[in-house]
């Protein structure tokens, strides 16, 4: 492989940079660019050492920026190859100007996430733990940033490890009383053993699989879409809890005729909040898009915030969005208990939703604190297992893990038909290549590439 080099840090100004470099003629390029105070021969530097100089202009031999460097010697290192790491001051102009000579010397620029691939293809990490230094960087919570890590750790794997030495000790066993019938050594399989190891082996993996639903909250969001009749406060709500005047508030009615969406995380809730058009019979073409583009939100979302006006009767409008939350996960707000109270609780309408309802003002942010607690109690944030890496937050290991289960219950229908029971190897092998993709270890080079196409450069 060529010896790659790219920014590891992000383009801006800041206190350091960092060049990184890794290949088989890492250090030969870092002595043409690189002059130490104390020089040294490379085989006399030991691995894991910071050595303090200048870098140097490759042409003139003019000193750049002082900088350190760091040496890392394979196989001890990120993607088990020399690699070194230039630690400059953070201009972008340094930066670019460093990463120029590396290449002049003889280096090529990184392609994006070349240097995890390289930790992949070279047998430091799997491809999930690969995939668990991109969800980790890109982490928007403390939550989903530690089950990234335990992903990155190497947790995923190994349940997926210990599901597949299930699966392979049983082919193996199946096989040999196939062929080595007349050894009395050789374990008789048979069919009450098989259902009992199959029953153990697709609960394991349907766990996981579930687990999905935990984990896609997690990386993107409970998907909140906040509806009402116009002029009920749904901007204001929005308002209130980014704590910023995001969308504009008005006693006209209609003023919001387009979705507004945030991503913000409340007490470690990650709230994907989506502000709709006020749902009326609209006024003109463009009112009625927002509100056909508001009631299909609805059926899309993990949780509807109906926010209803507490100071004036049930309307129309309000009646019949409450009869859309029957199937959804739903919090009705009666708002503006500010400036009055028609205790719309006691309607019928909506003690018949059977959903919670709670007081608030998004003008003063009374209630607000309750309506967070309330949305902590309803998804069960505090009580998802990510303790011991239980939680699968990637679409791809959930769709690989489903292909694995259908091809575990295949395996089922055969022992229940009573059919040649060598015949169970064919969907078993099937379901040890699904799990093998999660990993890796069978998997094409267009899904490496679509994978590690999503890493920055430097990664």
């Amino acid at each position: 492989m060529s010896t790659i080099a790219a920014i590891a840090t992000a383009p801006s100004n800041g206190g350091i940079g960092i060049i990184r470099m890794s290949g088989k003629e890492c250090f030969k390029i870092l002595n043409q660019i690189f002059r130490p105070l104390n020089p040294q021969k490379i085989e006399d530097i030991s691995g894991y050492t910071i050595k303090y100089g200048y870098i140097v202009n490759i042409k003139t031999g003019e000193n750049m920026d002082e900088v350190l460097v760091s040496y890392f010697k394979s196989p001890k290192s990120y993607t088990t190859e020399d690699m070194c790491e230039i630690n400059s001051h953070g201009g972008m102009v340094i930066e670019q100007e460093i990463l120029k000579q590396c290449l002049l010397a003889g280096a090529e620029l990184a392609e994006p996430g070349e240097f995890t691939k390289r930790a992949f293809l070279n047998g430091r990490i799997d491809l999930s733990q690969a995939e668990g230094v991109i969800d980790l960087i890109n982490s928007k919570t403390a939550k989903e940033a530690k089950a990234s890590f335990q992903q990155l750790e190497g947790e995923l794997s190994q349940k997926i490890q210990e599901i597949r030495k299930m699966q392979l000790d049983i082919i193996a066993d199946i096989e040999a009383s196939i062929d080595y019938p007349e050894y009395d050594d050789v374990e008789e399989v048979t069919s009450q053993r098989l259902k009992k190891v199959l029953i153990e082996i697709r609960e394991k993996l349907i766990r996981l699989e579930e687990s999905y639903n935990n984990g896609r909250i997690l990386k993107e969001g409970i998907r909140t879409v906040i509806v009402g009749k116009p002029n009920a406060g749904k901007s204001s709500l929005l308002n209130a809890i980014l704590g910023e005047e995001r969308a504009i508030v008005s006693n006209i009615e209609g003023t919001t005729r387009d979705t507004i969406e945030e991503f913000v995380t409340i007490h470690g809730i990650p709230l994907k909040l989506i502000d709709t058009a006020g749902i009326r019979n609209a006024k003109d073409e463009v009112e009625e898009i927002g509100v056909q583009k508001a009631l299909k939100l609805i059926k899309k979302a993990d949780l509807v915030i109906d926010i209803i006006d507490n100071t004036k009767e049930l309307k129309n409008e309000d009646k019949e969005i409450l009869s859309m939350l029957t199937e959804k996960v739903a919090i009705i707000l009666l708002n503006k208990i500010d400036e009055g109270d028609f205790h719309l609780e006691d309607k019928e309408e909506i003690k018949e939703t059977k959903k919670p309802i709670i007081k608030i003002s998004a003008k003063t942010k009374e209630g607000i604190e309750e309506l967070y607690q309330k949305i902590i109690e309803m998804f069960q944030i505090n009580q998802m297992e990510i303790e011991q890496g239980n939680l699968v937050t990637n679409m791809r290991h959930k769709n690989q893990i489903h292909k694995a289960v259908e091809a575990i219950e295949e395996a089922q229908i055969v022992l229940e038909q009573e059919l040649p029971i060598d015949l169970i190897s064919v969907p078993m092998k099937q379901s040890l290549e699904e799990l093998s993709a999660i990993t890796g270890e069978k998997v094409s080079e267009d899904i490496i590439s679509e994978i590690f196409s999503k890493f920055c450069l430097g990664k």
